[in-house]
């Protein structure tokens, strides 16, 4: 059994690396899984950095899509890019994680194929249509096969899409067995030192979401805020290219250089993330994935957007949902340093083997619609 792994953007890889590692330790019936970058993120610091840490190796195929259009035609570069590796490989599965373009891009070209689709992480619902990410994830999974859920709720969202119970597998988390695997190394880097911080002692903070960096009231607001948590902690912020752009465009990177509380740096690989993640007092961030790594963590999180599809992780985990408000930002940090944390609990199959579980179901067979 051939199995085509796709990856394209940062949060993509730590999921992926897992179900590689699972597939070349499973032999037979399994050869050796082909690994495709659609060059999505092509920033070294966003994706190349990745297969060096998570000791993927080199991609068999790198399409190097087109970073200088909007969203629509990088996907039809990569849909047209990933046609010949298809035609190539005559891949048994195309499995696909997450809900960025290359996942919906790449899932459309091998369905035009008939070539099945295997989708890590389906069934999670935001109720947001006005996110990208929610479309990738709606299309993706209305063409899938075969969907790896990680939680009941997702379950719960797929049969209320009328997807037949025998391709719904709720195997647990992929992502939280990178964070086993590598939780050991990266809490014995020296990446707080290199930071200047000190366990339990500051707070991350990652923002790139469109709506919360591109308009410039709502991007003032939040740096707001942030300016006056840093007078209690202090700050890392990893800044997004895209958020980089906007801080400069706006006129508001001198305000976060000049705080001394700010620590302003490149974005950083998944080592150095899962360091400062583990030993954080609080986490602050839009992104998606991160909510899921801090509940594992046990570590305090808030989320500003005003919804998630990860609820899991405020239901059961150490996430907050707080939306861009300033007032609400401050109140609720504010309230976790005064008072600490919810103390959640791991949801579960979040254990390290949702891996495992995968490659056991592939071996049973691929299952079509």
């Amino acid at each position: 059994m051939k199995v085509l792994l796709v990856a394209g953007a940062r949060p993509n890889f730590p999921k992926i690396a897992p179900i590689a590692a699972a597939l070349r330790q499973a032999g037979d019936p399994f050869t050796p899984p082909v690994v495709v970058h659609t060059g999505q993120h092509y920033d070294y610091q966003l994706a190349e950095i990745f297969f060096d840490e998570l000791e993927l190796g080199p991609p068999q195929y790198h399409l190097q899509a087109r970073s200088d259009a909007g969203p629509v035609r990088q996907m039809a570069d990569i849909m047209d890019k990933f046609d010949p590796v298809l035609a190539e490989e005559a891949p048994d599965l195309v499995l696909v994680v997450g809900d960025v373009s290359s996942t919906v891009a790449c899932s459309l070209a091998a369905a035009t194929r008939q070539i099945p689709i295997a989708h890590v992480e389906a069934g999670l619902r935001s109720g947001d249509r006005t996110m990208p990410e929610e479309i990738n994830r709606v299309a993706v999974d209305s063409v899938a096969d075969m969907l790896f859920t990680h939680c009941a709720e997702a379950d719960d969202h797929l049969r209320s899409e009328h997807v037949p119970e025998r391709c719904i597998f709720r195997v647990g988390n992929v992502m939280i067995d990178t964070l086993h695997r590598f939780l050991p190394k990266a809490r014995a880097s020296n990446t707080l030192d290199r930071f200047g911080v000190q366990a339990g002692q500051y707070g991350l903070v990652t923002l790139h979401r469109p709506s919360n960096v591109d308009d410039a009231p709502t991007l003032e607001g939040i740096l707001d805020a942030l300016l006056e948590l840093s007078k209690r902690m202090e700050i890392v912020f990893p800044v997004h290219p895209r958020t980089r752009q906007r801080l400069d465009t706006f006129g508001f990177t001198s305000r976060l250089e000049s705080a001394p509380g700010v620590h302003l740096c490149d974005p950083v690989g998944y080592l150095d993330m899962l360091a400062l993640q583990a030993s954080a007092r609080l986490v602050l961030i839009d992104s998606g994935g991160i909510q899921e790594e801090t509940t594992a963590l046990g570590v305090a999180c808030m989320t500003l957007r005003p919804n998630t599809e990860r609820r899991v992780t405020i239901d059961e985990g150490t996430n907050t949902l707080v939306g861009p408000s300033p007032d609400q930002i401050v109140a609720v940090a504010t309230q976790i340093l005064d008072e600490g944390g919810k103390a959640g609990r791991i949801p579960d199959l979040w254990d390290g083997h949702a891996s495992d579980r995968l490659v056991d179901i592939l071996r049973e067979g691929i299952i079509r619609r």
